[in-house]
C-alpha cells in the first residue's frame, strides 16, 4: 500500500480559549491535488502551518511524506515548498535574481542555480520579466514568481495558501496550468483556495472544513450528488419560472411533464460546489461571483 503524502489524525490547535482545530482527521495521496475549503475561522491557515511546521499542534499527530511534522521538521522542510497568501520576494531584486538566491540557499552551485532560474522563469511564463525588478511587477506576475520560487528544490508536496488571489482571470488560468501540470510529473499539492471554480477544476479530491473539523470530503463530484437532485427549470412566456426535482427516473419525467412543458424553455440545473458549501457550513459565497467565490478560513 503506498504511504500517504500528508496524513493527518485528531489534530488540535488552540489560542488561548479558543479551540481552532477541535480534530482533523484528512489524508491525501502523493500526487493528488487536493483542494481544502472552509468559511471564514475554520482553521485552514492554522492546519496549513501545521503541516509546514511553522506551528505546533496541542494534540494528534500529522505526518507530510511520512515524517512527523514536531519531530522531522527540519527533513519536511527540505521536502515541501510553500507559496502564502502574499508574495514572499524581494522587491529589490529583480526576478530573475530571487530565483537564484532560492536555488542558492538550497544548496545548488552558483551555474545551476541560474540554470534552474532560467528553466523556473520559462515554466512560469516570466521570461520577458526577467531581469525586471520584483517591485516592478503586477499582482499575477508576483504570484507566479513566488510560486516559481517554491519551486527552486523541486519539492516532493507544495503547499498553497490562496495562490491565486488578486489574480485577473488569465493569470489565474496560467497558474491553474502550472499547477495541474505539477501534479502530472508527481508533486503532491495542498491548497487553500477562495474560489470554487478553482476547487471544482482543479482538486482531485475536496475537503470542507468548518468549526475546527472536517466535515466533509470527497471528489467534487461526490459532493455534489450527495446533497440531492437535478433540477429541471421550465420557462414559460409570461410566468414564473418553475423549478422541479428530477431524480432521472420516470416518476421524474412526469412530475416534469405533469406541469405541461408546451412551448417552455427547459434549463437543467445541477449541484453545485456553491450549493454544497451552503447546505454543509450555512454560509454562502461572495465577491466577484455568486457561484465561484467563497469566503477563505484565516
Amino acid at each position: 500500500m503506498t504511504e500517504p503524502a500528508i496524513e493527518v489524525r485528531g489534530v488540535t490547535k488552540s489560542y488561548g480559549r479558543h479551540r481552532v482545530l477541535t480534530g482533523v482527521d484528512l489524508t491525501v495521496a502523493p500526487g493528488e491535488i487536493f483542494a481544502l475549503l472552509g468559511p471564514n475561522g475554520a482553521g485552514k491557515t492554522t492546519l496549513v502551518n501545521i503541516l509546514t511546521t511553522l506551528i505546533r499542534p496541542d494534540a494528534g499527530q500529522a505526518r507530510v511524506l511520512g515524517c512527523n511534522v514536531v519531530a522531522e521538521a527540519r527533513r519536511i522542510r527540505s521536502l515541501i515548498g510553500v507559496t502564502g497568501q502574499f508574495a514572499a520576494v524581494d522587491r529589490e531584486l529583480t526576478a530573475q535574481e530571487n530565483l537564484i538566491m532560492v536555488a542558492r540557499l538550497g544548496g545548488l552551485a552558483r551555474r545551476a542555480a541560474r540554470a534552474r532560474a532560467e528553466a523556473l522563469l520559462e515554466r512560469v511564463d516570466l521570461v520577458p520579466a526577467a531581469r525586471r525588478r520584483a517591485g516592478l511587477l503586477s499582482g499575477g506576475m508576483l504570484r507566479r514568481l513566488d510560486l516559481a520560487m517554491s519551486l527552486a528544490q523541486t519539492p516532493r508536496v507544495l503547499f498553497l495558501d490562496e495562490p491565486t488571489t488578486g489574480m485577473d482571470t488569465r493569470s489565474r488560468q496560467a497558474l491553474w496550468e502550472d499547477i495541474t501540470d505539477l501534479a502530472r510529473h508527481g508533486t503532491t499539492v495542498m491548497m487553500t483556495t477562495q474560489y470554487l471554480e478553482e476547487a471544482d477544476q482543479l482538486a482531485d479530491r475536496i475537503a470542507i472544513l468548518a468549526a475546527g473539523a472536517v466535515i466533509s470530503s470527497g471528489t467534487a463530484a461526490e459532493l455534489k450528488s450527495a446533497i440531492g437532485e437535478e433540477y429541471v427549470i421550465l420557462e414559460q412566456p409570461g410566468s414564473e419560472p418553475v423549478q422541479i426535482a428530477f431524480d432521472g427516473t420516470l416518476a421524474g419525467l412526469r412530475a416534469v411533464t405533469d406541469h405541461g412543458v408546451g412551448s417552455a424553455t427547459i434549463s437543467v440545473r445541477r449541484p453545485t460546489l456553491d450549493d454544497v458549501f451552503i447546505r454543509l457550513t450555512g454560509d454562502g459565497a461572495g465577491g466577484e461571483s455568486t457561484s465561484d467565490q467563497l469566503a477563505v478560513a484565516r
